[in-house]
């Protein structure tokens, strides 16, 4: 997961096996927010994508979650 930003960002990587949760924050107005809740390295809480974007990450990540879990 790579944090937009202007000029850099900050890059997180975490095995699938230890995600415990993914929430997301979709204000009215504003960018949206993605927690991602992991057993080992905290809350990773990354912002500054549209609604849709954060839907679709969650939905991909949950959908991995499933598939690899199994």
């Amino acid at each position: 997961m790579k944090q937009p930003s202007l000029f850099s960002g900050k890059e997180t990587t975490v095995p699938y096996s230890r995600i415990a949760s993914v929430n997301i924050e979709c204000p009215a107005v504003g960018f949206s927010t993605l927690h991602i809740q992991t057993t080992g390295e905290g809350m990773i809480t990354v912002r500054g994508f549209l609604r849709r974007e954060v839907e679709e990450m969650k939905r991909d990540i949950l959908g991995r979650i499933t598939t690899d879990g199994v």
